[in-house]
């Protein structure tokens, strides 16, 4: 069955799909709805429900505050209309998407670990991988309820093939299950290409990547496009990880380059041990470095206390200017 979704503001689309969610559908129909993690964790694409019914697929989600809710606040990645619904929602041309999502049938071709708990997945679909370097992708592991977000750690290609770094993250159903129940050969469903904390290239600014546990997957996506698009700049990639067993980045990127530098630092590593390297939380790290962020663009992608101190750094200490922070919060 198929309803009409229409904003207070005049557009108006489709939602067809038992499978898909008002955010997602919003987004294939081009409109800009606003949007950043897409698994209900962010609270961006927050909206009112003018009239009609919608079923609310994750209540808990913690991108509404309880006083929110009760306001009658929803969230777009966590809501499917169940009739024609009117809804009040604030677009803006930001958000549309420079690629239109699509759902694609894919198979797991191959899988490794890149550190403990910490895995490298690839899936290969028969249409071509078109995504923006550093977007992320929906999936359905197997056997769990509801969709988890994933990062695309490769470049796009006509070869249709799909890498995502993936960590085993303690009681949590989605990630188990991509370890524990996928096999090579098993079947899924991805639907990419979503976020906008993707590769710039309209500038000649050096480049500063910073990510912390599987934030690296994104991180190495956009150090890829970087090193593609080639020019004059410089880029440098911070890395955060507990222990050296922990790091990734040059697992996924074993190159060298000329303009590429690679710092890692470890935050549980001790003092008088066998490693050399830079101690401590990774933002710190980068706060040494003292980029001019005028001729800086940054990138990082990491767990929220991570994004929250860059944050920290470069908006309320560097003032460095909106339009070149791109982050990625993984929830």
């Amino acid at each position: 069955m198929t309803h009409r979704i229409q904003l207070e503001s005049g557009e108006s689309f489709a939602f067809a799909s038992d499978e898909d969610t008002l955010l997602r559908a919003a987004l294939r129909a081009g409109l800009g709805f606003p949007n950043d993690c897409g698994v209900g964790g962010c609270g961006n694409c927050r909206f009112e429900l003018i009239s009609g019914a919608m079923e609310t697929l994750w209540a808990e989600a913690p991108g509404l505050s309880e006083r929110e809710r009760k306001r009658g606040r929803r969230l777009a990645c966590q809501s499917k209309p169940a009739s024609d619904c009117v809804v009040k929602a604030r677009l803006a041309d930001e958000y549309r998407p420079e690629i239109p999502a699509r759902r694609l049938a894919a198979r797991l071709d191959a899988m490794r670990e890149i550190a403990p708990g910490m895995g490298e997945f690839v899936f290969r679909t028969e249409a071509p991988a078109r995504f923006l370097a550093g977007q992320f992708a929906v999936l359905h592991p197997p056997g769990v309820e509801g969709a988890r977000a994933y990062s695309m750690s490769n470049l796009p290609n006509e070869d249709g093939v799909w890498r995502f770094v993936v960590r085993r993250t303690p009681g949590g159903k989605g990630s188990n299950a991509m370890f524990d129940s996928l096999r090579v050969g098993d079947a899924l469903t991805i639907d990419a290409p979503y976020g906008r904390a993707f590769w710039r290239n309209d500038n000649a600014r050096d480049v500063v990547c910073v990510a912390g546990g599987s934030g690296i997957g994104p991180i190495t996506s956009i150090v890829q496009a970087a090193l593609r698009d080639g020019g004059p700049r410089r880029i440098h990639v911070f890395e955060g990880a507990r222990t050296a067993a922990d790091l990734c980045f040059r697992k996924l990127v074993p190159e060298e380059a000329a303009q590429l530098s690679y710092a890692p630092s470890l935050s549980a590593e001790v003092e008088g041990g066998a490693w050399a390297g830079a101690r401590g939380f990774i933002h710190a790290h980068v706060e040494a470095h003292a980029f001019p962020v005028e001729t800086t663009e940054f990138y990082f992608a990491g767990p929220p206390p991570m994004v929250e101190a860059m944050n920290d750094l470069l908006v309320l200490r560097w003032r460095a200017p909106f339009g070149q922070i791109h982050t990625d919060k993984f929830f």
